[in-house]
């Protein structure tokens, strides 16, 4: 049964902020979309597994859950705002029978955080219900909206995800089959989706023609040869080792896979397809157990860290990371610059949203939550701490100061990334253009704001290139503002207010 609360103001896992409601994240970090993930396994009762995955995908987004699992023609939903481990048990999981479930953890904006918007988004057709999960973000919303809008829908959310789900259903219930219907509904999409949709007939998964988001695919082993193949789609790498699945491949961009009793099926829907990875992916969001390019993100992070040591060397006593994100660059800059590591910050991994406000003793006091630092560890050090990004500089400002309460003598933060000068519009939940501290300050401005001794960024060639993929595979837009997948001037106007002034220099 799905909720009937009535719909909120918002688009997508995270929302398009429009210029009435800018989007205004308490953390100074990108906020990641959403994780999604199915699984076909004929003869067994799936639901445990895809909780499992959802478990392992929950860094992905934190504020709601929602399984959809297909038992024949009957599809058995449910979803809550929470944790998984918060919105699921072991009694509600055995309400979810079936060979066929999809699965969905949500990170969303301030205001949208809501039943209604949880997924996946339930869709009945001709041929029996969809449900759909996505990571990314729609740039044609208003437009898809418009359209469905002629065919008298009923909207249940503003999210684009059910603008996707709607589009489908409407292709089916033309006339289509479900794969002719989900390339037709695809055609109809601009921006960054990766998909997972559960139908009664089997799994479809796919990928925006640029592959902003990322999805894996696997296999999980059968005792039993002459049953079907056993297939898992997952955003990371790291939901599928959780299950026992083994990765297969990434399913490519424009690419749609249909996984039924028959076995996978794949074709291509996107004629002009061109890979453009979010780079942030490898930096940041996707876990550091998480497979790409062959190797785990951990490897990765260790070499941008060396490449900052690189580029950015300072005379230290010790280097240590902003947890946990800043750990893997902060030991590969060790290990290239001969500073040992230390670990100078202990990182409360509990602390959630919490709505009981400190007193103003206690916010005088400094609270600190989050991280505490080491006294013992950092008195009279010559510190370089080593973060994976700034965004607005609040946080970094606090760190820095509780540092030198801690009495280090001096500290040199290190960036493993570029500056973020410009918002994200395929499903990264970033301020408007001059909440971007980057994007109107420079270098030495940003160092003096936050209290740091110096400051250092790591290149944009440096990130690429250590990627030791083809550079131009990879969307770095949040650094350049070459955006790939074109964006309507109405949304731009609401993020890129500083777009015809000059930026600060690096």
């Amino acid at each position: 049964m799905l909720p009937n609360d009535p719909p909120s103001d918002q688009s997508a896992c995270a929302s398009t902020p429009t210029p009435e409601t800018p989007a205004l994240s308490p953390s100074d970090k990108p906020e990641e979309a959403c994780g999604v993930f199915g699984v076909y396994s004929p003869g067994e009762t799936v639901a445990t597994l895809a909780y499992f995955g959802l478990y392992a995908l929950q860094h992905r987004g934190q504020e709601s859950a929602g399984i959809a699992a297909f038992d024949g023609n009957q599809v058995n939903l449910h979803k809550d705002m929470g944790l998984v481990s918060q919105v699921f048990n072991e009694t509600i999981l055995s309400k979810l029978p079936g060979a066929l479930a999809v699965g969905h953890t949500r990170y969303s904006t301030t205001g949208s955080s809501r039943v209604v918007n949880a997924q996946p988004a339930i869709v009945p057709t001709r041929l029996g219900s969809l449900a759909l999960a996505h990571n990314g973000n729609l740039v044609n919303t208003a437009q898809l909206r418009a359209e469905l809008s002629q065919r008298d829908h009923t909207f249940i959310t503003t999210t684009d995800s059910e603008m996707i789900a709607l589009a489908l259903g409407d292709e089916v219930n033309d006339g289509k089959s479900w794969v002719d219907a989900a390339a037709s509904a695809f055609q109809r999409c601009s921006g960054a989706f990766s998909l997972v949709i559960g139908t009664p007939d089997g799994l479809l998964g796919t990928r925006d023609r640029n592959g902003i988001r990322p999805l894996v695919l696997g296999t999980l082993p059968k005792d039993d040869p002459e049953l079907p193949n056993r297939y898992v789609l997952a955003s990371e790498t790291c939901g599928l080792d959780i299950i026992g699945a083994d990765y297969v491949r990434d399913i490519q961009p424009g690419e749609l896979v249909w996984i039924t009793a028959e076995g996978l099926t794949s074709i291509q829907w996107a004629k002009k397809a061109e890979r453009k990875l979010c780079i942030f992916e490898m930096i940041y969001f996707a876990r550091p157990d998480s497979v790409m390019h062959d190797e785990s993100l951990y490897s990765y992070r260790l070499r941008i860290g060396r490449q900052l040591a690189q580029e950015s060397y300072v005379d230290a006593d010790i280097v240590i990371a902003v947890p946990d994100s800043g750990i893997p660059a902060a030991i590969g800059f060790s290990q290239e610059s001969g500073i040992p590591y230390a670990e100078g910050l202990i990182k409360n991994r509990y602390v959630g949203r919490t709505f009981i406000q400190p007193t103003q003793g206690m916010r005088e006091a400094g609270i600190r939550m989050k991280l505490n630092p080491l006294k013992d560890v950092l008195a009279g050090k010559r510190v370089v701490i080593v973060d994976d990004s700034i965004v607005r500089g609040t946080t970094s400002r606090k760190i820095v100061k509780a540092l030198r309460d801690a009495g280090a003598i001096e500290v040199h933060m290190r960036i493993s990334s570029p500056p973020v000068t410009h918002p994200c519009f395929y499903g990264i939940d970033t301020d408007s253009q001059d909440h971007l501290i980057a994007a109107t300050k420079s270098v030495a401005d940003i160092a003096q704001q936050i209290g740091v001794d110096s400051l250092q960024y790591l290149s944009w060639e440096g990130m690429l290139t250590a990627t030791r993929e083809n550079t131009n595979s990879f969307c770095s837009a949040c650094f350049t503002g070459e955006y790939p997948i074109s964006v309507p001037e109405q949304l731009k106007r609401a993020k890129l207010i500083l777009e015809k002034e000059k930026v600060a220099p690096v």
